[in-house]
């Protein structure tokens, strides 16, 4: 009986300390939180989440090769004119990515450019999911003829003639640039790759708002806006948007069919992620090929066992909805301009264009212009208030900074991408 009564007591506690916790929610608006409610909204943290090296690139989170790296992604002499970086697509000012519709490079390609922030927290990559790993990812576009159109000869030119380049590559690698040229441009996407898992956005408003739930701050928990509030509940709830928008990272790294047009101008059609599945098996430069540095290929289970299907036509990668006010256009294709004009692509979901295999989860939300404003409100929250900082440039190496005296490199930016240096630029023009 005593241990009833202690039960019933502690029980009394823990209501009364949840009620003064939702008493300014409840307060500023009539809906508040319910227990589940806040449960699943500290599933969306906390931020940033832990990470760890990937087992399958050796020099994942080596400071060298972060030098590396960081170097490579704003030099354009990787490409085949000398004029196009890897941070020409990915302008650090946009949340490392365009503001196009479609990225541009040497071409017109028919994709958007997705953000590179907090990358490292990827499962599969591009909207297809045709790369396994961020250094595949990163070797993708300098081999592409409609973006930077280099190639393993350029990439080990570059590497052997650059005293900069080969100073911080000796420090990463551990030997000089003197292997095959095939070898050199796999190590280039490895530490372009290592310098890209250091792109994380800081806490947003959403982020303190959950934590402050999380710790019983009720003053703190206050100052998340109203309308947000709405927003995150329609989000929780009539949406279900967490279903796929999962975890600190509000994506569960899948694919799905949302209903936009996956026809391509002027004619043809983007397979999506049944391609990427193709393209993946194929490529010599998958988790199962010989360039994973995992030997135990334990990194590799998900590659293995993965077969194109048919469902998977016309399905893209659910993208994390962390700085979406930063990577204005939206979608695979670029086609929606706005966060509202995406909210109203789910209110009014054509449901029959929708695939009809499979187990269906969108339905049309038939929401109000105030919810509709609500939920943007919501979605702007899990973007940061203040700038992103842009110079995400490492520590020199006292060991290579001569050399990088001489031959230097951009801090960043686009712009200073694309203006060819002298020297090595010369050298590199008959290749």
């Amino acid at each position: 009986m005593t241990f009833r009564r202690t039960e019933y007591r502690a029980g009394r506690r823990a209501l009364a300390t949840l009620l003064v916790l939702l008493a300014p929610a409840v307060a500023a608006e009539p809906e508040g939180f319910s227990v589940s409610e806040i449960e699943r909204i500290a599933a969306h943290g906390p931020w940033p989440p832990d990470w760890a090296p990937d087992p399958g690139n050796r020099v994942s989170a080596n400071a060298a090769a972060i030098r590396l790296g960081h170097q490579l992604f704003f030099d354009p002499r990787l490409s085949s004119n000398g004029g196009v970086a890897c941070a020409t697509c990915h302008d650090p000012a946009r949340g490392f990515q365009d503001g196009r519709a479609t990225a541009r490079g040497l071409a017109e390609a028919t994709r958007n450019t997705p953000g590179l922030l907090d990358v490292r927290h990827q499962r599969w990559f591009g909207w297809d999911g045709a790369h396994d790993s961020l250094w595949a990812a990163s070797l993708r576009p300098i081999l592409d003829p409609r973006e930077m159109g280099g190639s393993a000869a350029r990439a080990a030119t570059l590497l052997r003639r650059s005293a900069a380049l080969a100073c911080h590559y000796r420090q990463a690698f551990g030997k000089a640039p003197g292997a095959r040229d095939p070898e050199l441009l796999v190590n280039v996407a490895k530490a372009i790759a290592s310098w890209q898992e250091t792109l994380v956005s800081p806490p947003t408003p959403f982020d303190r708002f959950r934590d402050a739930l999380e710790r019983k701050d009720v003053a703190a928990a206050a100052a998340y806006p109203a309308a947000a509030r709405r927003g995150l509940k329609i989000f929780l709830g009539r949406g279900q948007c967490s279903t796929c928008h999962a975890g600190p990272l509000f994506s569960n790294g899948e694919f799905g069919d949302i209903g936009v047009p996956f026809f391509i101008k002027p004619a043809g059609v983007d397979p999506g992620r049944q391609g990427g599945v193709k393209h993946l098996l194929a490529s010599s430069y998958n988790l199962l090929g010989a360039h994973n540095d995992d030997a135990t290929r334990g990194n590799a289970t998900g590659t293995r066992y993965l077969r194109p299907e048919h469902r998977n036509f016309g399905e893209f990668k659910v993208p994390s909805l962390r700085n979406l006010k930063l990577t204005a256009p939206y979608m695979h294709d670029g086609s929606i301009a706005t966060l509202r004009e995406v909210v109203r692509h789910y209110s009014d979901l054509d449901e029959d264009r929708l695939h009809s295999d499979g187990e269906r989860i969108l339905k049309p939300l038939g929401l109000t212009d105030a919810e509709s404003e609500d939920l943007v409100a919501f979605l702007e929250s899990l973007s940061p208030t203040g700038p992103i900082a842009t110079a995400i440039k490492p520590e020199p190496d006292r060991a290579c900074l001569k050399a990088t005296q001489v031959s230097r490199i951009p801090a960043t930016g686009p712009a200073v991408a694309t203006r060819k240096r002298a020297g090595t630029d010369r050298k590199l023009r008959g290749n």
